[in-house]
């Protein structure tokens, strides 16, 4: 469980700066490319469904550690084998953004992410069940 809380409390720091980004932060270099102090309208809206997401795999790793039981267990362990994908794709695309303060700063921040959701998709941290 303490991955999952891990993985909640960052998913939860990046939903705030998220939030910041979509109500029109000048924070666009740390994000999407890097293009933009102020991000556009349609980028705001990507920061506005990242948050959504976020939300979906924090419940997802929930799930997954048994601490709540939202979907059957099939799919939470597929569902976070999937955003373990995510995550390790996403190292990728910030190691390649134009933008360096996006680089320095979510590089880190995906690997970290991308090692909470490989544990808690081995099932490291699950709650025993009880006899």
């Amino acid at each position: 469980m303490p991955f999952a809380l891990a993985l909640t409390i960052l998913l939860g720091l990046l939903a705030l700066f998220q939030l910041s980004l979509a109500l029109g932060a000048p924070l666009g270099r740390f994000a999407w490319g890097g293009q933009h102090r102020v991000l556009p309208a349609r980028l705001r809206i990507g920061s506005a469904v990242s948050i959504l997401i976020y939300a979906l795999i924090g419940v997802i790793a929930w799930d997954r550690v048994g601490a709540i039981d939202v979907f059957g267990e099939p799919f939470s362990e597929v569902a976070m084998w999937v955003v373990f994908g995510y995550f390790a794709l996403g190292i990728l695309m910030n190691a390649i953004s134009r933008s360096k303060p996006e680089r320095l700063t979510m590089v880190p921040v995906t690997i970290v992410l991308s090692v909470l959701a490989f544990f808690i998709a081995m099932g490291y941290g699950e709650l025993a069940m009880a006899a």
